[in-house]
């Protein structure tokens, strides 16, 4: 797992874990461990007590399969909304029953990005922050321009754009709210 566990409004810590899709394996790992195969995709972890055990809640598959890198934040309605990454750039899915089942992933509208990491998570403040490569939500030219949005409507619009780093080659964002905002 490369992210955090999101902390759900129920006090359960949710991570989203994957394993590679690519079932024939790469290189010298092409075709083995088959047995995996029901475990390609998203694997969402859940502890009812703060990390010290874990359960497997679902598998989801993405289009595309790249490195997924998967995020979630808990929408106000208590809907799950998860992003990932592919290799044609962000595609999303929701649940709404707690991460037991999730919609079919689809590339949600008004979100363009490279086959890159992103960043996702709700702040304090309730407002939901994007960092993600490009200069306008709905577009990027490749992995450049990391920038951060903001958006007070659960994704459906974003606002800012502040410029984190204009260079090419800058990836991998990540980041945290610290106790005093």
């Amino acid at each position: 797992a490369l992210n955090k566990p999101t902390v759900l409004a129920s006090g359960e810590w949710m991570l989203p874990a994957y394993l590679l899709q690519h079932s024939t394996g790469i290189g010298p790992f092409r075709g083995i461990f088959p047995e995996l195969d029901p475990y390609r995709g998203v694997n969402l972890l859940v502890s009812k007590d703060q990390g010290a055990n874990w359960e497997r809640r679902a598998c989801v598959p993405f289009p595309n399969p790249d490195w997924h890198e998967p995020m979630i934040v808990e929408r106000q309605d208590g809907t799950l909304w998860m992003l990932g990454r592919t290799s044609k750039g962000i595609a999303e899915t929701v649940s709404a029953d707690a991460g037991h089942t999730w919609s079919e992933p689809t590339y949600p509208t008004g979100i363009r990005h490279p086959n890159a990491r992103f960043h996702l998570r709700r702040l304090a403040s309730g407002r939901i922050l994007l960092v993600k490569h490009g200069a306008s939500v709905d577009a990027h030219e490749g992995r450049s321009k990391l920038s951060a949005w903001l958006s007070e409507d659960d994704g459906k619009t974003w606002q800012g754009g502040l410029m984190l780093d204009e260079r090419k080659g800058i990836s991998y964002p990540d980041g945290f709210q610290a106790p005093d905002g």
